[in-house]
């Protein structure tokens, strides 16, 4: 098993115990982001919990909140999503924010429509991936977003692949929460997938601006969702199972002990 599969096995034992925990408590994460308020009572656009939830520990902080359901990023299944970001503080070595024409710090005089609170020392903060749920609490979908939307910094998909190192819960400042260990859990069961996201990403925004090369594909909001991914949790799970079931069956015999020959045979002559 190689590292990649050892850090999904141990993802997917994480994510069936938070399926157990919500389950004997009787919510979702959903009602562990609003404080147990229905789906219907989600205010859009406000951000759950109210103060977002921000780790000095490995700068990491998300927030969850919801569209107006006209908006094209709200799909019929869609209860809302959580947006995770790094803040400046926990950027890994050599990870700069990408210079262009178009500065990488967001255009001040735009309003992004879901920047994060302002935390820690730096006003730097890159957008890792967002993850929309279903009512049930479900993870149905992996996106990434325009800077415009969060007014974060830009970095290169391969700088924010390194930033996903920092998503690891277990260790947060004041011990990690259920929530803390679901998001965690999705991001690393589902590493290739965001990977690949941030990989389109910045495809979409090269493709945007040589498209229109007299506007600023960044603060452009014609393009809002930058990379889209369904997913199916239930589904991965199920594979990895049987997969563990599959090797217990394939596992090899231990090696028979070479037996010595019997005493007819000569050897106690």
């Amino acid at each position: 098993m190689d590292r990649s599969d050892r850090e999904a096995d141990a993802a997917s034992v994480v994510l069936r115990e938070c399926r157990a925990a919500l389950l004997a408590r009787g919510t979702t994460v959903v009602g562990e982001a609003t404080g147990g308020s229905a789906p219907g009572d989600i205010a859009a656009w406000a951000h759950y919990p109210p103060n977002e939830v921000y780790d000095p520990l490995t700068h990491l902080q998300y927030f969850f909140h919801r569209h107006a359901a006209a908006l094209p990023a709200a799909t019929a299944r869609e209860c809302g999503h959580f947006h995770l970001f790094l803040r400046g503080e926990g950027m890994p070595p050599g990870a700069v924010p990408l210079l262009l024409a178009e500065t990488a710090v967001a255009n001040v005089r735009s309003v992004p429509q879901s920047a994060p609170l302002k935390r820690g020392s730096s006003d730097k903060v890159c957008h890792l991936v967002a993850i929309a749920v279903d009512e049930h609490g479900e993870p149905i979908r992996l996106f990434t977003t325009n800077r415009w939307v969060t007014g974060e910094t830009w970095y290169r998909a391969d700088d924010v692949v390194a930033m996903l190192g920092k998503v690891r819960f277990d260790g947060v400042s004041r011990g990690p929460t259920l929530l803390d260990r679901w998001i965690g859990g999705v991001v690393r069961l589902f590493w290739s997938e965001i990977e690949d996201l941030l990989r389109r990403r910045d495809a979409a925004i090269v493709e945007w601006r040589w498209r229109w090369p007299r506007g600023n594909a960044f603060e452009d909001p014609r393009l809002e969702v930058t990379s889209s991914q369904d997913i199916d949790l239930a589904a991965r799970l199920a594979a990895i199972e049987a997969g563990r079931a599959s090797s217990r069956r394939l596992a090899p015999l231990p090696p028979r002990r070479a037996s010595l020959p019997s005493m007819a045979d000569g050897w106690g002559s």
